[in-house]
Formats: structure tokens, C-alpha cells, sequence
């Protein structure tokens, strides 16, 4: 019986090594994700099209601010067409894991000229990725403009 009742202070420390793997798993994946997520907003501060072409999932969609919902297709030629952005940079973002599956939020800072004015605007951003076999990739964006401070 003094057995079975110590079982489970046995186990305890196994399953606590257990869990050491997975946590090193998510956080390796947290840094890939946030990689990815570095990576988009260069290309779209230095304008290559092409790169956003070869890394955004055939299937994504971005809901922009206005309610419109673009493709990757729209966004490449929204880039190609002459969109120029000085500054395109994400902070304080939050990655949550679920498998093969992952939210971020945070703030997306973008500058530039539009028809000749300035402009500087922030967006809270939501992106979903995917975990396919060639890494985590980006399947879907959301975008809704945050007020000017004040």
C-alpha cells in the first residue's frame, strides 16, 4: 500500500522533465514566428514585391482598417505599383501558440509620403500562421488604425 501511495511522488519529477521539451519547442517557434514577422515588415520597407510573393501563403488575406479585404496577389501589386513605405515596424508583440496554429498582436508603425503629403500612422495588427513543412507562414492579417496620441 506505502507503494502506491508514494507513486505519485515518484512520477513527479518525470512529468515535469516531460513538459521541459515542449516548453523549448514553443519558444523556438515563438522566435521562428517573430522572425517571419521581421522579415514581412522589411520587405515592405524596402519594397520587395517579389520576397512577399515567394513568403506570403497563396491563401492569404489581409482586412485592412476600412473593412477591405486584400490578397497576397493585391498586396505584391499594391507594392510593385509604387506603395512606398519608409518605416514599417511591429512592437510589443504577443505570440500564442496552439499546435500548428499561431495569433500575434501588436502595433504596426508605418511612414512615408502618399501623394505628396507625409503621413505616420499606427495599427494593432492580429496575424494568423500556419505551421506547414517548410515553416511557420503567414495565412491571414488584421489591421485596424489606432487614433493619434494625444
Amino acid at each position: 500500500m506505502r507503494a502506491i501511495a508514494a507513486l505519485p511522488a515518484l512520477l513527479l519529477p518525470v512529468l515535469l522533465l516531460a513538459s521541459v521539451p515542449a516548453r523549448s519547442a514553443q519558444k523556438d517557434d515563438v522566435q521562428q514566428i517573430l522572425q517571419a514577422e521581421r522579415d514581412i515588415c522589411a520587405a515592405f520597407e524596402r519594397e520587395d514585391a517579389n520576397w512577399l510573393e515567394q513568403h506570403l501563403d497563396p491563401t492569404f488575406t489581409l482586412t485592412s482598417s476600412t473593412g477591405k479585404v486584400t490578397t497576397r496577389a493585391d498586396e505584391v501589386a499594391d507594392l510593385r505599383g509604387g506603395t512606398k513605405y519608409d518605416v514599417f515596424r511591429n512592437r510589443d508583440s504577443k505570440v500564442r501558440v496552439y499546435g500548428d496554429a499561431a495569433v500575434v498582436t501588436g502595433i504596426t508603425r508605418v511612414e512615408g509620403n502618399s501623394d505628396g503629403k507625409p503621413y505616420a500612422l499606427d495599427f494593432q495588427f492580429t496575424d494568423t500562421y500556419v505551421r506547414k513543412p517548410a515553416g511557420w507562414v503567414i495565412v491571414a492579417s488584421h489591421a485596424s488604425r489606432l487614433p493619434p496620441p494625444k
